[in-house]
């Protein structure tokens, strides 16, 4: 299997579209950056963004599958980067190849090796924008149908908010 993992807060920070939205509206950001990993993705590439929650106590680090990607926020106490050194090391024991997209050096020195590749954040951000023609024809009417958060029922983006701030499904 083939899979790629995306270090979310480093790629909204590498390039000024993400960042002009993040600075905004964060949410917004971050549902882009799912929309551009789940467009990448298409076919056998299975995408995994995770976000830096590590400063957020009631973060659990369950992984969320939207549109296809799975999304993670780190535990409370743990930052994003140990996530993604982890999900690198068991994709390696399992054999699968493993694409991390960050620019932090530490992370990739940590993660190369075995079946495991980099790519910078902004080779990813331009590999988006090269590919984001090609889209079009995984629409079954060749369209691009909107931003995923405007696909999004407004509950499932309430819930998705409130997860990413660390409040749990019982709590209000």
């Amino acid at each position: 299997m083939r899979r790629l993992v995306v270090d979310g807060y480093n790629v909204l920070h590498a390039d000024e579209r993400y960042r002009r939205l993040a600075d905004d509206d964060l949410d917004a950001a971050r549902a882009m950056l799912v929309e551009d990993v789940a467009a990448y993705c298409v076919g056998e590439l299975r995408g995994t963004v995770v976000f830096d929650g590590g400063d957020n106590p009631g973060v659990d680090g369950s992984p969320h599958h939207i549109a296809g990607v799975a999304v993670m926020f780190s535990r409370g106490g743990e930052s994003a980067d140990s996530v993604i050194e982890g999900l690198a090391a068991r994709a390696r024991e399992r054999g699968d190849r493993v694409t991390i997209v960050t620019s932090d050096a530490a992370t990739q020195w940590t993660v190369m090796r075995g079946e495991v590749s980099r790519m910078s954040s902004a080779e990813f951000v331009r590999a988006v924008r090269d590919t984001g023609s090609d889209w079009t024809e995984h629409s079954p009417t060749g369209l691009r149908k909107g931003a995923l958060q405007d696909r999004i029922d407004a509950d499932v983006k309430g819930v998705l908010a409130r997860w990413a701030r660390g409040i749990l499904p019982d709590q209000s």
